[in-house]
């Protein structure tokens, strides 16, 4: 996956989580702040190593 990609999937998941807070549906929203979290994480440590 390339790196455009791979923001387009991390600001989708982060503005998606933004939106379940604002409905109020708080666990939906806290999982999708999570996996955006770590998966940026994941993204960056792997950009580190090569």
């Amino acid at each position: 996956m390339s790196d455009f990609n791979k923001d387009i999937v991390i600001g989708l998941l982060f503005i998606i989580g933004v939106w379940s807070f604002l409905s109020g549906q708080f666990i939906v929203s806290t999982v999708l702040f999570g996996s955006a979290a770590i998966y940026s994480n994941i993204v960056i440590r792997a950009k580190l190593k090569s």
